[in-house]
């Protein structure tokens, strides 16, 4: 089943840039996941369990060395502009 999160991340501590971009970096290496970030958040593209799987793990390694907080959106679809109605384009 494809799906499609949307995730935002809010590093609570200093340096916080930096590890948000280091967590987005460690997603892109995932050749199965699509990723498209924009200013606020980040849209991931792919397989249900592999989605899944990715972020329960790099979401542990986030948790493990500091503290931060993730919003996520989940649908069990894909949500790309490609596959939106003509009239949302």
């Amino acid at each position: 089943m494809t799906a499609t999160v949307e995730i935002s991340m809010y590093a609570l501590e200093d340096a916080y840039e930096q590890k948000v971009i280091d967590f987005i970096q460690r997603i892109k290496q995932n050749k199965g996941i699509r990723v498209e970030v924009n200013g606020l958040s980040t849209q991931l593209f792919g397989e249900y369990d592999e989605l899944m799987n990715l972020l329960r793990d790099e979401m542990k390694t986030v948790f493990e060395n500091g503290k931060a907080v993730f919003v996520l959106k989940l649908a069990g679809l894909e949500l790309t502009r490609e596959k939106l109605p003509p009239v949302l384009k």
